[in-house]
């Protein structure tokens, strides 16, 4: 003789009046674990099932670039020295600082740090084009188109984004009047996949 399956012997003891309430009961208990993968903190600064920096399968180069783009750049600060502390003091971590500082409007800190990391790979376009825009910023054209030129030589005149900012520091350089256009903005660039991907406009 078989045995009765398990839910039909409980059944059967409690009688059918008491079905609604087993389901419920089995319902209630696949619930206790969300593995749906949008559980987030309370305290927590990002959105459910977007992404979280203390998530250790999300590299923090990448939670940053993700929070720049959606202009939480105080949050992408914090995520780009937890890079730093997981990968080191790499070319990519501290162009990546630089530049978080720069659209938070700390010039100073933007260039220095920007500086160290032309240091550190002097062939880094990324990191030549982000000091550019600081010394656009900060009125030292000259110096800033000579940023670009290096950025464009060294990307082989790759980026529309570098060419467009060599273009505009080559104006402003040659014509201490010129007055750009509304659209006419200094673009951010970090390292992407094979490419350079536009970060930010100032």
């Amino acid at each position: 003789m078989t045995a009765r399956p398990r839910l039909f012997q409980v059944t059967n003891r409690l009688g059918l009046r008491s079905l609604p309430l087993l389901a419920c009961v089995v319902v209630l208990a696949g619930c206790q674990k969300n593995t749906s993968g949008f559980e987030s903190a309370a305290d927590s600064p990002y959105a459910p099932g977007t992404f979280n920096a203390n998530d250790d399968a999300v590299d923090g180069l990448t939670v940053g670039h993700r929070l720049t783009a959606a202009g939480e750049h105080e949050l992408a600060l914090k995520a780009y020295k937890r890079a730093a502390a997981e990968h080191g003091i790499t070319v990519d971590v501290l162009s990546a600082i630089g530049s978080a500082n720069l659209q938070l409007g700390r010039l100073g800190q933007a260039e220095k740090i920007l500086r160290k990391a032309t240091q550190i790979d002097v062939e880094f376009a990324p990191a030549w084009n982000n000091l550019g825009v600081v010394l656009m910023e900060t009125d030292h054209v000259s110096e800033a188109a000579r940023a670009f030129q290096l950025a464009f030589g060294l990307n082989r005149g790759q980026s529309a984004e570098i060419r467009e900012n060599l273009r505009l520091a080559l104006a402003k350089r040659n014509n201490p009047d010129y007055a750009p256009a509304d659209n006419d903005t200094f673009s951010l660039v970090r390292r992407g996949s094979g490419d350079y991907l536009l970060l930010s406009e100032i």
